[in-house]
């Protein structure tokens, strides 16, 4: 399965747990809360960081942000 354009630096278990969520890219992350991402067993603070950082540089944001 491939991960869309997910960051690999969120560690493999982060990406696992996105991936049985159903979400592929960056965009359907955006769509999403930081406490919905904290949710999912295996997204840890860390991996929100990352995910943060990468959403910034393409000028998106988590939802609620």
């Amino acid at each position: 399965m491939t991960d869309g354009d997910l960051p690999a630096s969120i560690g493999r278990p982060a990406l696992g747990a996105l991936r049985a969520a159903g979400i592929t890219t960056l965009s359907e992350v955006a769509r999403l809360r930081e406490e919905e991402l904290l949710a999912l067993h295996g997204v840890g603070p860390k991996a929100v960081r990352l995910l943060r950082a990468e959403l910034t540089e393409r000028g998106l944001g988590f939802a609620g942000a």
